[in-house]
Order: C-alpha cells, then sequence, then structure tokens
C-alpha cells in the first residue's frame, strides 16, 4: 500500500510540474519591472488629469488612481493564485478555459467600479473594490459526467492549500436564468480576492452566448422594459442547458483532500512550495442568493 501511495504521489508531482511549467511566459511578462509590467494593461483614459471615462460611467483622478493601484496588487496575487488553480486542475481532469485572460481589464474593472458607485450613492472607491472578486479570475470545465466529482475535488484542493471560499453561488437549481457554480476565493499573501467560475461546455457557451445581452442589462441606462426583454433572452438560452448529477447540491468545501494527494505543489517561475499544512481550517459552506449572476468581462 505505501508502495502505491509512494507511486501516485510521484506520477502526481510529475504531472503537476509538466503542467505548471506551461503557459507561465504571460506571468513572467507581466511580472517584469518597468513600464511593461503594468503600463500596456492601463486604459489609455486612466492617464487624464479628470480620471476615466466610459459607457456614460466615470471616475475621478483619485479614485481612478485607487483603481490602478487595486489592479497592480492583482498582477502580484495572480502569481500566488495561478499555480494552485493550475494544480487543482490538473489533478480534477477540469479543462482551464480562458487561462490567458485571467486578469481583468483595467476598463472592465473600472467600467464594474463606477457602476457600483453610481448605484450605491455615497460608496467609497475602497468599499466598492472590496466587492470586487474577479480582478483575476478563472474558468474549470469538465463534461457532465465528471463536473460533480471535478468540482468538489478542486474546489477542496484550493481549500486545503490554504484559499478561504468567501463566496459560494451555487445556480443549477434556479428554474431560470444563469446556470454554474461562481465561487470567491482570499488567497493568503496579499489577501486579494479572486473568482473560480465550474461549468460544463453547454453552461460554459450559453454563458458566451449571454454576455452581450447581460452587459446591456446592466448598464444604469436601460430602461426597465427594455431590461425585462433581455432577461427573457438569457433565460431561455439557459434553459437549455442540462443540470449534471447532483450539481444543485454542490457546497463550498467542507473537508480535506484524501491524504496522498496533500503534497507541496510545484510552482514555475520559481517560488517557496505550497505545502498542505496540517492545521489549515476549512471553510465552510457559504450561501449566496440564488439570483446571483456574476459578470464574464
Amino acid at each position: 500500500m505505501e508502495t502505491l501511495v509512494k507511486g501516485r504521489r510521484g506520477a502526481v508531482a510529475a504531472a503537476l510540474a509538466a503542467a505548471l511549467s506551461v503557459g507561465m511566459a504571460p506571468t513572467a511578462a507581466w511580472a517584469a519591472p518597468g513600464p511593461a509590467g503594468g503600463a500596456d494593461r492601463t486604459s489609455r483614459s486612466t492617464a487624464r488629469d479628470d480620471g476615466w471615462h466610459g459607457d456614460g460611467l466615470e471616475l475621478n483622478a483619485a479614485d481612478n488612481h485607487a483603481v490602478d493601484a487595486f489592479l497592480k496588487q492583482a498582477e502580484k496575487a495572480e502569481k500566488e493564485i495561478s499555480p494552485r488553480v493550475r494544480a487543482a486542475a490538473v489533478l480534477s481532469e477540469a479543462e482551464l478555459i480562458g487561462f490567458d485572460q485571467r486578469l481583468k481589464s483595467p476598463d472592465s474593472l473600472k467600467r464594474k467600479v463606477a457602476t457600483s458607485m453610481k448605484e450605491t450613492p455615497g460608496q467609497t472607491v475602497n468599499q466598492a473594490l472590496a466587492t470586487m472578486k474577479d480582478s483575476v479570475r478563472y474558468t474549470l470545465q469538465w463534461p457532465d459526467g465528471k463536473y460533480s466529482s471535478g468540482v468538489t475535488l478542486a474546489a477542496n484542493l484550493l481549500s486545503a492549500w490554504g484559499d478561504d471560499a468567501v463566496k459560494w453561488s451555487n445556480t443549477w437549481d434556479r428554474p431560470k436564468g444563469y446556470k454554474g457554480i461562481n465561487s470567491a476565493w482570499r488567497e493568503p499573501r496579499w489577501g486579494h480576492s479572486y473568482e473560480v467560475q465550474f461549468h460544463t461546455p453547454a453552461s460554459k457557451k450559453a454563458q458566451l452566448d449571454t454576455h452581450k445581452i447581460y452587459e446591456e442589462q446592466r448598464l444604469p441606462g436601460t430602461p426597465p422594459e427594455r431590461a425585462k426583454e433581455l432577461q427573457a433572452q438569457q433565460d431561455a438560452i439557459f434553459a437549455a442547458v442540462p443540470v449534471p448529477a447532483r450539481a444543485a447540491g454542490l457546497t463550498a468545501p467542507g473537508s480535506r483532500v484524501p491524504a496522498e494527494l496533500s503534497q507541496p505543489v510545484p510552482v514555475a517561475p520559481p517560488a517557496a512550495p505550497i505545502a498542505t499544512p496540517a492545521a489549515t481550517p476549512i471553510a465552510t459552506p457559504i450561501a449566496t442568493p440564488a439570483a446571483t449572476r456574476l459578470p464574464v468581462g
């Protein structure tokens, strides 16, 4: 038995090392010092003295600067988060979708922050930023037959490796609207939150097909009647998405991963191995409103 466990650990370590060595160039490029380390990802409008403007929304110069600082922290945190998410994808046999878009664009985040501040009079930019969970985001996808077991293992791995589940929105049991699981996690080094969406191929396609519709619906200037029409269009698309077995009952992590999988996660480029401490607390299930619909972009 001991030989079998050791062999499995060796196979897992080799698989993780291979997986984490792929696609790390973008992370290294974003980490480069000087203007190349972040200037290219900053909206041209942010250089204006009067702040940021777009889609009828705006941020003053001070608020715009605060969002830029938040984006820089997201870039630093991403280098801690991505190896764990990639490892969880390998071990749970998930397809990691859209990895190259794991950092939210400056304009998209600023639009979201400005919308939040407009819809909540008196809200400060820091209060708005505290609600932003998707400045770093990932999507894991499994076939219907592997979905529930894959989500369970991937979420438990992230929890066991030290990331706390701070939001868990499971909308598979909704009669209308968005289908999937959108979760948010907080990594321990920077305390930065990130999003992981758990999808099937059909639910991911429906999300992409409804993205532009949803973007129009959430704009502050969209008339109520038009918003209802847009919601009906989304409902029709998501109604055709099959619900995987046991998906509606999936909750945030509540137990540790199997002992044979509890091991340091190889990280590339070089960084300290991430072990699974025995004392790491596991996040309790977190309920969120069934109507929550998180954006793609």
